[in-house]
């Protein structure tokens, strides 16, 4: 055989690099853009979401540092803002971000592993966004993180490098043991840098892992006041097993039905937990305090981007659909679209919606769509 030509040699490595480009290019981004179209002809129709009241959710790499000054600023100022909840029932309850913390503990057993899942967490999500807007003064969108966009490295990610445009970096690193669904990692104390480095987590812990030693709560409802730091343990064991982009892809394209595609998602082995469980830490690991982390509203945000995509994918029969029972431990009775999502002093405008009502991005209350 001849000796390859430099030119040849030159050809074929750049064939592979369009090859590898290929490869590794954005699965669910592409199931995303296939989608929009039938999302954009349900706004071309609505007399409510107009495309001019239309907003956008970006993932947190694609927003400006601006932007990302300016969602922190928010979140920081929303920590500062009074309690609305009764201080009798909830004394651990101190700001308003604490509120958010409450009323997810209060309801956990009844929005986990039920059919009210992804719709009772788009309208906490939205209240969140809502808040921030309304009560600091904040005129972006919830920012969401693409869990495969950064499943190899989270830690190096924009979201938890630690800098003063991130969600504040990995805890501390102190001797710890593996908290049972992950091995130990290179943290597992505070918060060690970023915007909410010296925040705190005033309520819980409920279901605290082995991994995280928070000191017990003085109530035994989790609803007393417990002020401790925001610990982390970032790796990325199950980004890389459980929430890579290709994982993501696969469990849009291959639920064919509701049931299916809520029951993968939260499985053990599923993007929710994924997602947690990297963040991991007190409370990020908690599944009753987990939002008192603030990159849970992150995490949050790509769970319901990932609904929405998946609803895109075939809107029309996608939209009233549910599966599932009303309790996380069985038995009940099972949910149905008329069931009511009441969030207390969460509730937008202070309204209460009906499961039917918050099935679509660009419907009831809602009127955004992911890019």
């Amino acid at each position: 055989m001849g000796v390859i030509s430099l030119q040849r040699l030159f050809a074929l490595l750049v064939s592979f690099s369009l090859l590898s480009a290929v490869c590794t290019a954005d699965a669910v981004k592409d199931l995303q853009d296939k989608g929009r179209a039938a999302v954009d002809a349900v706004v071309a129709k609505s007399t409510t979401c107009t495309k001019d009241k239309l907003r956008v959710r970006r993932e947190w790499g694609d927003i400006t540092a601006a932007e990302k000054k300016a969602y922190i600023a928010a979140v920081l100022c929303i920590i500062q803002k009074p309690s609305k909840l009764s201080a009798t029932a909830y004394p651990g309850a101190k700001s308003r971000y604490d509120d958010f913390v409450a009323i997810h503990m209060k309801n956990t057993l009844s929005i986990h592993g039920t059919g009210n899942f992804l719709s009772w967490h788009r309208y906490f999500t939205f209240s969140y966004e809502n808040a921030l807007r309304t009560e600091c003064g904040y005129n972006g969108t919830q920012p969401y993180w693409d869990w495969g966009r950064w499943a190899s490295s989270p830690e190096t990610s924009p979201i938890f490098d630690g800098s003063n445009t991130s969600m504040s970096g990995q805890g501390e690193k102190v001797t710890h043991q593996s908290n049972g669904l992950k091995p130990a990692g290179n943290g597992g104390g505070c918060i060690a840098s970023g915007p909410f480095k010296n925040m705190m987590i005033n309520l819980g812990p409920m279901a605290a892992m082995a991994d995280t030693n928070p000191p017990k709560n003085p109530r035994s409802d989790g609803f007393g006041y417990n002020p401790r730091c925001i610990k982390r343990d970032l790796s990325n064991y199950l980004t890389n097993r459980d929430a890579t982009t290709a994982k993501i892809a696969s469990l849009i394209t291959g639920s064919k039905d509701i049931n299916t595609f809520q029951t993968t998602m939260q499985s053990g082995t599923g993007v929710h937990s994924a997602g947690h469980f990297t963040i991991s830490g007190d409370p990020g690991s908690d599944f009753y305090t987990s939002p008192g982390d603030p990159a849970f509203w992150l995490h949050h945000g790509m769970i319901d981007r990932t609904w929405y995509i998946w609803q895109s994918q075939d809107f029309a029969k996608r939209q009233q659909v549910i599966a599932g029972g009303t309790s996380m431990q069985g038995g009940g009775k099972a949910q149905t679209l008329n069931d009511i999502v009441d969030m207390d002093v969460l509730n937008v405008d202070g309204k209460k919606y009906a499961i039917k009502e918050l099935v679509s991005t660009v419907d009831g209350p809602f009127c955004y769509v992911y890019e």
